[in-house]
Order: structure tokens, then C-alpha cells, then sequence
């Protein structure tokens, strides 16, 4: 057995079912060898920066570690959006790369590039292979660091030779023991009874749940304790889909581009627990303000994110499903909100009922969402994009019971169409439905190509407004004095895109045939392009 093979063998053994990626000279080995394993599948990516967002989409549907794997030089630097991105969002990401043979690295040969070091800002941990006969452990530990504790992404980097030599024998260690590695689980118990206490005493309390809820399995824990203590819940955008839109608790997004109700319901709290979150600047625009007017807990397995942003009255380190148990089992007295939670009510109701603009020869992105979403599966996966339509579906897009996958950390447009294909693969059978914007939808269309290699039941919706609408609206405010550089002249015509991959397409500008055109859409055997005009001033205020 050479090391190709060891690497095979080993993510055999880890249940990878699936790898994308970018075949290279210096990967070429570990590619002969995966052809050798018909029981793990393989999508070949048409820029490698994708083969990271669709491991990215596999593994936020699959709750596995999602694997890539690319060659060396342009391959790996390539691949370094993907790793990023998947740190930012804490998303479990092994990323194989080859590499020049081992006895000419720092000769600064063709297509050599230190990968190692370049990632080592935004990766939880890196390896280069130096013998084959420690591909095993390498792969074991890999797995291990990437889904425990806070997830994220692991680079194995592994040179041709290391591939190529043979090993003295394969040993697959049955445990993972790595020195100073050791991610907090429980929560401490004087926290816990603190937490308790802090929730018997308010009177106007608020649960902010983020992505770390998802990562940690935890949602019928969240859910629990909501109900139990009858305590309103906003969410950060990685944590929209935790609870249906229709849900009595359910106040919506916080931030800056987050819902009206849901920033009132903030402002006026005096007690937040923030349950798998950073409290980053997109979500908590003045977190001084909220930390002097209101006491705070603050739940997170990643002790560095406790006090990064803002300083907690209880702050909690550990797994959130575990520490939310914890707090379950403890017991507490449900605090009296009902004046307060009335008073939510109304605003939400207020909300959920607004009626948008319309202009004639254009649809509005709010209509569409609020329009699609009465048309989904409980259980459909929506992959949004980066910029307004980010926004919109965040805003409107009625949640029920599905997922919503979105570049909420490190923001990377063209991350929704690769992670629709990766969430797509990872569960073929669930409607998947992708959103994004004519500027995002240039960045990944050329992985149609995917989509069309499987015949895969994609079905893709592009709001075209001839510009890059976010940076459009930001530049249309003091302190700038209009849009520069933002304008999508020499787009290609997408209908004759989707028709050069074989995938129908449905064109809609009037808000009157935008039932008929979202049903024919929905109902298109196979893939599907939909193509929503909409004008460049809209905005995401409006």
C-alpha cells in the first residue's frame, strides 16, 4: 500500500462518501487511487475555490465532515476562499492538497506554494505529510479537530513522492489523543445555577441563538428551553432556520440588515443569553451599549469568542447542546413576560403582514421570497448568496422546518450555487433551492456544469438587476456621491447560459405572473433556472 492509497483507505474509514475537487499532477496519486473506491463519490469542481464551498454545503446538511481535495500551486491557493470561508462559518472541512515532491520544497519549483502557511490564519490546525506511514494518524486527528470543539476546516498537505512511497504498514489508531487539544463539553455547574437564577428575575429576557447552535446539534434543546421559560428568540443570520417563521417565539433576525421586530425586541431586553454566537458587528451594532444597559450570558464552545466582542455577566464554555441539557435538567422558574411578550407580538405581527413596493416591468425580492417560501417543502434547503439578495431571503423568506445555508461570516459571493450542489448531494432527496444575485451568479455559474453531469434537481433563483446591489444602495449615501464601478454591463444573456447547459428557464418581470412562473419553476423535472428582474434602486430599507 503507497500513501495514495493509505489516504483512500483512511477516509474510508472516517465514512467519507463523498470528495470534491480538481485533479493536478501533484494530486494524481491520491486521484488513481479514489478510482479504485466506487464507494466514495466524486464531483469534479470547475474552480477549486468551489470544491471548498460544496464540501462546505455536504457537510452543513450532512452533520459529516465535508472533504476536498485539489493539487498543488494555483490548485491550493485557490481553494483558500473555500477555507476561509468554512472557518469563518465554523463549518467541519478536511482539504487534502498535493504537493511538489518533498526533497525540493522551499526550491521554489513549479507550482510550489507554502499552503501550510498560507492558511494557518484561518484553519484550525495544518499538516505536511513527510512519511507515508503517518497518513493514518494524520487523517484520524484531521477528522477529529475539524468536528470537535468549535468545527472548521483541517489542511492535509501531502507531496507526489509521499504519495507515491510505500508504506511500512497501515495502522489505523482507534483513539484520537492529541496534546492540548482538550474542547470544554460541560458547563460549569456555579454558571449554570447563575444562568437560572438570571432567567427567575427578568422580566423582559431574549435568547440570540447563532450558528453554533446548528453546529452543535442542539436545536431541540434551544427549542426547549424557549418554550419552557416562554423567552422570545431573535437569531443571527447563521441561525435563522433554527425556528419556523410562524413560531409564537419567533421575533426574527438581528443586525444591522436584521428585522424590525427582532432590534426592538434587543433594545429594550434586560437579560440576553447568547446561545452559539460571536456577537459579531453585522449582528450587534453597538455591543457596548447593550453590555452597559442589560446583564448578558454567554453560551459558546470556543472560549476566545467569550468577551471577544462584548463581555458577559455568565459567560458559559462548552458544547452548547450539552450546557443547554444542563440548564434543562437543573431547572429553573419561568419568568412572568407575558406583558413583554405581548408587546413583541404586536410588533411581529406588524411585520409578517407589511405590504412592499411594487414597480411595474420589475418584481420585488421580498414578494418573491415571502411568495416562494408558501411554496416550499417543510424540510427544503435554501442556499442564499452575498449582497442584497442575502438580505432579502434572511428578511422574508418564510423558515418552516428546512435549512438556510449562507456565506454569513467571511461573506464570499458566489459561495450559494456550489453549496446548493454540495447540499444537494449529500441529500439528494430534499428540495434545494439556490438564491442569488446577477453579480454573485457570474462568480460560480460555471458550476452548471455539475449540475448538469448528474441531471441534478437544482433549481436556481437570480434576481437580475444589472448591478451589484448592496454596494449600489451603500453608495447612493453620504458619505459617497453615487455609484462607481458597480454596474454589470456585458453580462451574458442567462437564459442562453442555462440553454447552453441544457437547463430550462422561466423569466418573470411583473408581479402579476409570478405565482404561475414560481409554480412552473418548482415544478420543472430536474434542474431550473428562474430569472427575477429587479429594479437596480431597490433597496433593502424599503
Amino acid at each position: 500500500m503507497n500513501g495514495a492509497q493509505a489516504l483512500i483507505e483512511s477516509l474510508k474509514r472516517e465514512g467519507t462518501d463523498h470528495i470534491f475537487g480538481y485533479a493536478g499532477a501533484t494530486i494524481c496519486p491520491a486521484a488513481d487511487a479514489l478510482k479504485d473506491a466506487p464507494e466514495i463519490g466524486y464531483t469534479l469542481v470547475r474552480t477549486e475555490q468551489n470544491a471548498g464551498h460544496m464540501a462546505s454545503g455536504y457537510a452543513r446538511v450532512s452533520r459529516k465532515v465535508g472533504v476536498c481535495m485539489v493539487t498543488s500551486g494555483p490548485g491550493a491557493t485557490n481553494l483558500i476562499t473555500g477555507i476561509a470561508t468554512a472557518y469563518m462559518d465554523s463549518i467541519p472541512m478536511v482539504a487534502i492538497t498535493g504537493q511538489v515532491p518533498s526533497h525540493l520544497l522551499g526550491r521554489d519549483i513549479f507550482q510550489e506554494v507554502d499552503i501550510t502557511g498560507a492558511v494557518a490564519p484561518f484553519s484550525k490546525h495544518s499538516y505536511l505529510v513527510k512519511d507515508p506511514d503517518q497518513i493514518p494518524r494524520i487523517v484520524r486527528e484531521a477528522f477529529h479537530i475539524a468536528s470537535t470543539g468549535r468545527p472548521g476546516p483541517v489542511l492535509i498537505d501531502i507531496p507526489i513522492d509521499v504519495q507515491e512511497q510505500t508504506l511500512k504498514a497501515f495502522h489505523w489508531p482507534e483513539k484520537v489523543e492529541i496534546r492540548g487539544y482538550k474542547p470544554s463539553v460541560r458547563g460549569n455547574d456555579l454558571q449554570i445555577k447563575r444562568v437560572a437564577e438570571a432567567i427567575a428575575k427578568s422580566r423582559q429576557p431574549i435568547i440570540c441563538a447563532g450558528g453554533g447552535v446548528w453546529s452543535a446539534d442542539a436545536q431541540k434543546e434551544l427549542l426547549e428551553l424557549a418554550e419552557g421559560a416562554q423567552i422570545p428568540v431573535v437569531k443571527t443570520m447563521m441561525g435563522i432556520s433554527l425556528m419556523p417563521t410562524d413560531h409564537p417565539l419567533n421575533m426574527g433576525m438581528i443586525g444591522a440588515h436584521g428585522n424590525h421586530c427582532a432590534n426592538k425586541a434587543l433594545a429594550k431586553s434586560d437579560l440576553l443569553i447568547m446561545v452559539g454566537t460571536r456577537a459579531a458587528d453585522r449582528a450587534i451594532v453597538q455591543p457596548d451599549e447593550i453590555q452597559r444597559r442589560m446583564a448578558t450570558i454567554h453560551i459558546d464552545v470556543d472560549p476566545a469568542e467569550i468577551g471577544k466582542n462584548m463581555q458577559a455577566a455568565v459567560p458559559l464554555v462548552g458544547d452548547v447542546k450539552v450546557i443547554l441539557r444542563q440548564i434543562l435538567d437543573l431547572g429553573f422558574q419561568a419568568p412572568d413576560c407575558t406583558q413583554w411578550r405581548a408587546q413583541l407580538a404586536d410588533y411581529r405581527k406588524a411585520e409578517l403582514s407589511r405590504q412592499f413596493p411594487s414597480r411595474p416591468g420589475s418584481v420585488f425580492p421580498g414578494t418573491v421570497m415571502r411568495r416562494l417560501g408558501a411554496r416550499l417543502d417543510d424540510d427544503a434547503v435554501v442556499c442564499a448568496d452575498v449582497g442584497q439578495n442575502q438580505i432579502f431571503t434572511c428578511k422574508y423568506l418564510p423558515q418552516k422546518h428546512g435549512r438556510l445555508l449562507t456565506s454569513g461570516g467571511l461573506g464570499t459571493m458566489g459561495y450559494a450555487l456550489p453549496a446548493g450542489v454540495g447540499a444537494k448531494v449529500a441529500q439528494p432527496d430534499k428540495q434545494t433551492v439556490v438564491v442569488c444575485g446577477d453579480g454573485s451568479f457570474q462568480m460560480a455559474m460555471n458550476e452548471l456544469a455539475a449540475v448538469k453531469h448528474t441531471g441534478m434537481d437544482l433549481k436556481i433563483l437570480l434576481f437580475q438587476n444589472h448591478t451589484l446591489g448592496l454596494v449600489h444602495q451603500i453608495q447612493s449615501r453620504a458619505p459617497y456621491h453615487g455609484p462607481f464601478g458597480v454596474d454589470l454591463d456585458g453580462s451574458p444573456n442567462f437564459e442562453t447560459i442555462a440553454a447552453a447547459y441544457a437547463i430550462p428557464c422561466v423569466m418573470v418581470s411583473e408581479e402579476g405572473d409570478l405565482d404561475a412562473s414560481l409554480d412552473r419553476f418548482l415544478g420543472t423535472e430536474g434542474p431550473c433556472l428562474m430569472i427575477c428582474q429587479v429594479h437596480p434602486d431597490v433597496s433593502t430599507t424599503d
